[in-house]
C-alpha cells in the first residue's frame, strides 16, 4: 500500500481561500467559490451514498458532454472511494455497451441527448439533466477518512484508434503526479486561469486541464465542448483572463480559421499547450510570429504528462516540433529493440517510470504485463530522439515506422516536411507493401482553403527536403483526415484504404 494518502486540494483551498473563484460552468454561467465547490462535492457524496449498492470500489460511468456537474460527480466519487469512468459520448451504442460490460458500473449518468447503450444487469441509469437538482437537495456528507494514494480512482478507456479500447486504471497518486508535473512545466499558480473545452473523457481534459489549476488554487472555466469561435472569444475576454489553454494541434488550427481569430487580444495567455498529435516546426513558428508561445508536449492516457517544452520563446523556436523535457517526477529511457539504452543522439523507444504511470489495465492482466518491461518501465510505443541537451523529438509511433529498401522511414518526419508547403493544411503518411522496396510511403493531403495541389509538384517539393527513399510514392488529395473524438489521427483507416 502507498504510504501517502490522496490529497484533496479543493478541501484545502475551501479553508485557505474560501471566497476565491474555483470553477465556472460556461454553458450555464454558474460559478463556485472554493468553499461552495467543496460543499457541493460533499452534497454529491451524500447523494452517492443514497444510491443502491454504491460504495468504495464500485464504478460510476458517465456519458455526457463537459460540465461542472461532471467535475463535482468525479470529485465526490473520488472522496467516496468509488471509481469514476467517463466515456466518449460519440461512440456508437454498440461500442459503449461493450465498454460498460467491461467495467460493470453501478450507476450510469447519461445525457438523454447522447447515445443510450444497453446497461449491464444491476446498473442504474441517471439522467444528467436531473443531477444538479438532486445533489443540491442533499445535505453535505460528514468528512470521510482519506484514502490511500495507490487505489484506482478513475478508469479512462483508450480512444481505440486500433483494436478494442482498454480501461487504463488511474490512481490518486497518478492524478496528482500528473497535476504537479504539468504545473511545474506550465508555470501554474493560484493566479492561473484555465479554459477547459477538451473532452473530459480524455486524459488532456480530465487531468492536466482540470487537476492542475485546482491543485494550485487557480480558477477553472469548463465549456461543454470545443467550439472554435467561442474559444477565440473566451481567450480574448478580459473578464475571463485565460492564462492556460490545452488543445490538440487540430483544434489550434481551427481557431485560426475563424473570423474572430485575434491572438493580439489574448493578453493574459501564457501559452497554447498542445499534445495528443504531432505539430510541425512550421506551425510552432507561425504562432510565435503572432506573439503566442506554443508549449508542445508528449503524454498518454497511461502516464499523463510526460514531457513539455519549457515556456521560453527562444527555446520554443530552437526546438520547434519537439516535445521538450520531462518534469522532475518522470524518468525517461530510450532503448533499442532489445531494450538496451541507445547511444546519445540515436532514436529509440521511449520508456517511462514515475508516480504518474498507471498500474495497468482494468481486467487485462496479460496486456498489463506486456505494457511493462521486467524491471517496471512503461513501454510507450513511441520512438524518440534526444539532442545533446536532452530535448526530445518524437520520431514516430513504433508501429507506424516502416522500412523502405532497408532504410527506416518515420512518417512524422515526412509529414512535417509536407506541412511546410504553403498549400498543405494537413498531411498523413502510411507505409504500404511494395514488391520492389518492401514498403513505400503513401501520403494523404488536405489542401489549404482554396489551394489546388498537384501530386507531381508535391513529390518534387519533398525531394528538396528529404532523402529519396523517404519521399512518398503516391499522393492522395482528400477533404479531411479521419480522426477520433479526441482529435487523434486514425491511420488504421488510411491503411485499410490501400
Amino acid at each position: 500500500m502507498s504510504q501517502w494518502d490522496t490529497p484533496d486540494p479543493i478541501a484545502l483551498h475551501a479553508r485557505g481561500q474560501p471566497e476565491r473563484l474555483a470553477c465556472r460552468d460556461i454553458a450555464t454561467d454558474r460559478r463556485w467559490s472554493y468553499a461552495e465547490l467543496d460543499r457541493n462535492i460533499q452534497q454529491a457524496v451524500t447523494w452517492l451514498q443514497q444510491q443502491p449498492a454504491v460504495h468504495a470500489g464500485e464504478r460510476i460511468a458517465v456519458i455526457a458532454r463537459n460540465s461542472a456537474d461532471l467535475l463535482i460527480l468525479n470529485m465526490a466519487t473520488e472522496r467516496l472511494g468509488a471509481i469514476f469512468v467517463p466515456l466518449n459520448y460519440r461512440l456508437s451504442t454498440a461500442e459503449l455497451t461493450t465498454i460498460l460490460a467491461d467495467c460493470q458500473p453501478r450507476l450510469v449518468a447519461m445525457d438523454p441527448r447522447e447515445q443510450q447503450p444497453a446497461l449491464p444487469a444491476g446498473a442504474k441509469a441517471i439522467d444528467t439533466t436531473d443531477l444538479a437538482g438532486e445533489i443540491a437537495a442533499c445535505p453535505p456528507s460528514p468528512r470521510l477518512a482519506p484514502l490511500p494514494g495507490d487505489i484506482t480512482k478513475i478508469i479512462l478507456y483508450t480512444s481505440g484508434t486500433s483494436g478494442r479500447p482498454k480501461g487504463v486504471m488511474i490512481t490518486g497518486e497518478n492524478i496528482y503526479a500528473t497535476a504537479v508535473n504539468f504545473g511545474i512545466i506550465g508555470h501554474v499558480s493560484r493566479n492561473s486561469v484555465f479554459l477547459c473545452d477538451a473532452p473530459m473523457f480524455h486524459v488532456i481534459g480530465l487531468l492536466p486541464s482540470i487537476r492542475a489549476p485546482l491543485l494550485f488554487g487557480g480558477a477553472l472555466h469548463i465549456a461543454p465542448g470545443f467550439d472554435p469561435q467561442r474559444t477565440n472569444a473566451l481567450l480574448a475576454d478580459a473578464d475571463t483572463g485565460t492564462t492556460h489553454y490545452f488543445c490538440v494541434p487540430k483544434m489550434a488550427a481551427m481557431l485560426t480559421e475563424q473570423p474572430n481569430f485575434k491572438p493580439s487580444r489574448w493578453h493574459h495567455l501564457r501559452a497554447l499547450f498542445t499534445g495528443g498529435s504531432p505539430i510541425s516546426p512550421y506551425q510552432v513558428r507561425w504562432w510565435l510570429e503572432r506573439g503566442i508561445q506554443v508549449s508542445n508536449g508528449f503524454g498518454m492516457t497511461e502516464a499523463g504528462t510526460i514531457m513539455h517544452v519549457p515556456l521560453e520563446p527562444g527555446l520554443i523556436d530552437q526546438t520547434a516540433g519537439g516535445v521538450g523535457l520531462p518534469p522532475p517526477f518522470v524518468a525517461i529511457r530510450l532503448v533499442d529493440a532489445e531494450e538496451n539504452d541507445v547511444a546519445p543522439g540515436e532514436p529509440g523507444e521511449i520508456l517511462v517510470r514515475g508516480p504518474n504511470v498507471t498500474p495497468g489495465y482494468w481486467n487485462r492482466p496479460e496486456e498489463t504485463a506486456r505494457a511493462f518491461t521486467r524491471d517496471g518501465w512503461l513501454r510507450t510505443g513511441d520512438i524518440g530522439q534526444a539532442d545533446a541537451r536532452g530535448h526530445m523529438t518524437i520520431k514516430d509511433r513504433k508501429k507506424d515506422m516502416f522500412i523502405s529498401g532497408g532504410e527506416n522511414v518515420f512518417p512524422a518526419e515526412v509529414e512535417n516536411a509536407l506541412l511546410g508547403h504553403a498549400d498543405v493544411s494537413e498531411a498523413a503518411v502510411v507505409g504500404v507493401a511494395d514488391d520492389t522496396w518492401g514498403e513505400v510511403g503513401h501520403a494523404y493531403i488536405v489542401p489549404a482553403p482554396g489551394a489546388r495541389l498537384d501530386p507531381d509538384a508535391l513529390s518534387r517539393y519533398c525531394k528538396t527536403l528529404l532523402a529519396g527513399y523517404k519521399v512518398p510514392k503516391r499522393f492522395h488529395i482528400i477533404d479531411a483526415l479521419p480522426r477520433n473524438a479526441s482529435g487523434k489521427l486514425m491511420k488504421t483507416i488510411l491503411k485499410k484504404q490501400q
